[in-house]
């Protein structure tokens, strides 16, 4: 076989509230909605859609690693550091629950965030090569 798998065209998330949440990543994502019901939104933003899920409570994205740490099941880039930075002052303005700024020891700088049902994402500075290239994004 030839074929290989292009890209990740859609990710799920589980949301409680529909209408609240499609609301929130629009509002303090810059998300664009373009579907909802009472069980699902979609979302594009980031080079990607978002379905919103309608789930039970207590249900998240997140897993918990060998060592019982909780961890985030996707990441979102940015142009270097000064856009971390600003992305990361930004969130804090618009009162979205962020963690630090970190150095975890590899090239670029991360930080999480949470959305309204506790869902954790994590921001590195760090853009991948190949979507540089495919938008002559330079440093």
């Amino acid at each position: 076989m030839n074929e290989k798998l292009l890209r990740v065209g859609t990710t799920y998330i589980p949301v409680t509230n529909v209408e609240l949440t499609s609301e929130w990543y629009v509002s303090k994502l810059g998300a664009e909605l373009s579907y909802k019901d009472e069980d699902k939104a979609i979302l594009n933003f980031a080079n990607q859609s978002i379905f919103l899920v309608k789930s039970k409570e207590n249900q998240s994205s997140n897993f918990y690693d060998i060592y019982g740490e909780e961890h985030f099941s996707m990441t979102f880039e940015v142009n270097g550091v000064n856009a971390l930075e600003a992305v990361h002052k930004d969130f804090i303005e618009k009162e979205i629950k962020v963690g630090e700024v970190e150095d975890r020891g590899h090239a670029g700088r991360n930080f999480v965030f949470y959305d309204l049902d506790g869902n954790k994402f994590d921001v590195w500075s760090e853009l991948s090569p190949i979507f540089k290239e495919k938008y002559l994004i330079s440093q």
